[in-house]
């Protein structure tokens, strides 16, 4: 970020070359040494140089962090903070904070976490010796350097042997990652804190969501205080070490040193737990922006996540409200809890106390400039709409006659196309990518990706897409299996194509959970699992007699929606079952019946989330109620929404967005039922909304998009049409990611990219 108007040359003799960022106390800027070495000046802000208690805080960040200075931190070179302006200059640290590196890439995993553990624990090692208390530890604070992660921030930091400094009537800090005494007893704030943060920390690395996240700070704070720590998605070897440091009596919890022993017997690839997955509230890019980096260096380069991702859990249980409102009142007139850190960043963007990582903005494919094409429709010459997944430096694309394709994202270039065999073929459709590091033996694979010795930047991926036979032509449906690297098909096998009379219009043929592809074969009569990339069938399992049944995928689960096939066939389904479906054996789980229709919509905070379906007046499909079901814990929760909503509904970080064919949007919390807002979108026949940096993305059939802001759905801005397209409505976003990168599909299989920073004109 270059220099603005009215930002100084120099400070304290060094010269300035960029602004690395702003917050509430301070910016900071890169300067330059006499020798020519980096180094991160933090600069206060003018209206607290003469703020005597915040003088007196500043003295004490420069202390502690002189204090630390080693290989674990920012160490200090310089510092005036006596000056009329006071500063601090810190060695500068290239790399992205732990906050950005999971808003672009989802949760960490396997080596990186373990290591991310262990740098992390001896980073507070140190600083311990050091006697000193960090008491900020957050994502936006740790900055991952190629030498491993460094601690950053100690604006309310304190020696061990000093009084507590705690500005006048607040608790400074960030709710998600406080210590129990920490809200309750600020000045009695130990080491142990810092364990506590740390336990935090790693469940939010380990799974991008805190383990006592709430709607509020409020709540949040009162997890923390009163409620155990969510860590169902925690990889099990990582939790036994984790769970200690979350205890609420400070007394209980392991020292640094005992905890570092617990991480250092980790296996060397920790396993990914099933289910969690990318957990970023999507915000307005002023909150993206708020993260600093403070003492960091820029943003490195992103790599797209998987195909899909779902949301990590959220807190499950509440107390009596009476009790809650109790605590809250005690929080607003006793204390103002600051979720801005030291120097004003946040880890919350959209002020609702959930670390949703959205901080920091993503960063451009290297190379990339804007690009379009029409991505050629082969022998079947049924140009229509593709649809698009992001993975590594590619998307890949699907439909419009083609089984897929793999386009690189920085300049658009196709890099292979597997073309449809010709007519007869009614459509086809892109299920999904399936990476390596599956057992090949039918046990629940691992998420960690296998190296791709032909291109290391790009895990093996294996793209799953389904053609459907024209009606007449005798030619079963397929799914098939292409390798992502070079396009070659790897497998084929029929498969039957029922699914969309018993789920609804957004529902897949084949579903790819993981390294497994779930499918029901060409009678319906059984479920099969075939392992992605050789195609070998993991097992079938019958299908309950009389019933037809969908493959469903979300948060890393497969399920079976079923209805009785006398009602499928009468066209009038008035109840279903789901049952959770056991990656490994294919052993289906307890069945739940559920008033249908139903429409599965994906993973909310571990549950499966449904609308219900009904049909109105005049014969059009609306929907009255949201589903959670929480397969694995046995409960259902069905929330009768107050009005009825029509259009294609879609699941967005714990928002149901129904998105009608005049372009009106409507946002409903999935749990509650409520309306949180509803505007109209400007986009005609646009698809469901996709997440993706500052907003909320709508796109038609034409090409036109439009970004709107998920807190309130205002509409940020919107570009024009590319082609002429009236599609209809189908749940699948139009638009999708490569970091910052938007990539656009329409009509006439239509596909074009721009940089979401610097959208399109409109007009």
């Amino acid at each position: 970020m270059s220099l603005r108007s009215g930002d100084p040359e120099e400070i304290g003799g060094y010269p300035l070359e960029a602004r690395l960022g702003s917050g509430g106390m301070g910016t900071v800027f890169l300067g330059r040494t006499a020798s020519g070495r980096p180094v991160a000046i933090k600069l206060i802000h003018q209206q607290f140089a003469d703020d005597d208690e915040f003088r007196t805080r500043f003295r004490q960040e420069v202390a502690a962090a002189r204090r630390v200075s080693g290989a674990f931190t920012a160490a200090v070179v310089d510092a005036d903070p006596e000056g009329p302006h006071p500063w601090m200059a810190t060695t500068y640290i290239e790399g992205p904070t732990l906050a950005q590196r999971i808003a672009r890439r989802g949760p960490t995993g396997g080596a990186e976490l373990r290591s991310l553990a262990i740098g992390l624990a001896e980073a507070l090692r140190d600083i311990h010796r050091a006697d000193v208390v960090h008491r900020d530890l957050k994502p936006s604070n740790v900055v991952l350097s190629a030498e491993g992660p460094r601690v950053i921030d100690f604006g309310i930091s304190r020696a061990a042997d000093q009084q507590t400094l705690t500005m006048t009537g607040r608790v400074i800090g960030t709710p998600p990652f406080m210590s129990p005494e920490q809200l309750q007893n600020p000045r009695g704030v130990g080491p142990s804190s810092d364990v506590f943060s740390l336990g935090t920390l790693l469940v939010y690395a380990a799974t991008g969501q805190g383990p006592f996240d709430a709607d509020s700070p409020y709540m949040t704070a009162y997890q923390v205080v009163h409620e155990p720590p969510a860590l169902d998605l925690v990889p099990p070897a990582l939790r036994a070490a984790v769970e200690p440091c979350l205890t609420k009596d400070p007394a209980a919890r392991p020292s640094v040193d005992e905890l570092l022993v617990l991480l250092r017997d980790l296996p060397a690839e920790l396993e990914v737990v099933a289910g969690g997955g990318r957990t970023r509230d999507v915000a307005t890019e002023h909150h993206l922006r708020r993260d600093t980096g403070a003492g960091t260096g820029g943003a490195s380069g992103s790599d797209g996540a998987g195909a899909s991702a779902a949301p990590g859990p959220r807190r499950r249980r509440w107390r009596p409200a009476l009790a809650a409102a109790a605590v809250i009142a005690v929080l607003a007139t006793g204390v103002a809890l600051l979720n801005a850190g030291s120097d004003g960043t946040s880890d919350e963007p959209d002020g609702k106390g959930r670390n949703v990582a959205a901080t920091g903005e993503a960063a451009l494919p290297g190379g990339f400039r804007p690009w379009r094409q029409d991505v050629p429709a082969g022998k079947a010459k049924i140009p229509e709409e593709v649809r698009c997944l992001p993975g590594g430096d590619s998307v890949y694309c699907g439909g419009g006659g083609v089984v897929a394709t793999r386009v690189r994202a920085s300049d658009g270039k196709r890099l292979w196309t597997a073309a449809g065999p010709g007519i007869p073929v009614q459509d086809m459709y892109l299920a999904g990518l399936a990476t390596a590091g599956g057992h090949g033996d039918g046990k629940q694979p691992d998420a960690t990706p296998g190296k791709n010795p032909r291109n290391p930047k790009n895990p093996d991926r294996t793209v799953i897409g389904y053609r459907i036979a024209a009606e007449g032509s005798g030619l079963p449906d397929e799914v098939v299996a292409l390798d992502g690297e070079r396009g070659k098909e790897l497998w084929s096998a029929p498969f039957g194509a029922h699914s969309a009379a018993v789920a609804g219009p957004g529902a897949a043929e084949a579903v790819v959970t993981g390294s497994t592809v779930l499918t029901v074969d060409v009678t319906g009569t059984r479920a099969e699992g075939r392992d992605a990339r050789s195609g070998r069938k993991l097992w079938t399992v019958p299908v309950p007699a009389g019933e037809q049944c969908a493959p469903v995928g979300a948060g890393g689960r497969a399920y079976l929606l079923c209805a009785p096939k006398a009602q499928v066939q009468a066209g009038e389904v008035r109840r279903v079952t789901v049952r959770g479906v056991d990656l490994g054996s294919g052993r289906p789980g307890r069945s739940f019946g559920l008033d249908g229709p139903v429409e599965p919509l994906g993973a909310d905070r571990g549950r499966l989330v449904l609308a219900r379906q009904r049909v109105g007046e005049i014969g059009v499909v609306e929907y009255d109620a949201v589903i959670r079901l929480d397969a694995r814990g046995g409960k259902v929760a069905t929330t009768k929404l107050p009005r009825t909503y029509g259009g294609v509904p879609r699941l967005v970080d714990g928002t149901v967005y129904f998105t009608e064919q005049s372009g009106r949007a409507s946002a409903v919390d999935a749990t509650s039922g409520k309306l949180r807002w509803a505007r109209h979108t400007g986009v005609e026949g646009a698809a469901g909304p996709a997440a993706g940096p500052g907003a909320l993305y709508f796109g038609s059939a034409g090409g036109k998009v439009a970004a709107l802001a998920p807190r309130d759905g205002k509409r940020l801005w919107s570009t024009d049409p590319k082609v002429d397209g009236s599609a209809e409505l189908r749940p699948i976003p139009r638009v999708t990611f490569v970091g910052r990168a938007a990539i656009v599909s329409g009509e006439n299989n239509l596909l074009y990219a721009f940089d979401t920073a610097k959208p399109p004109k409109s007009g």
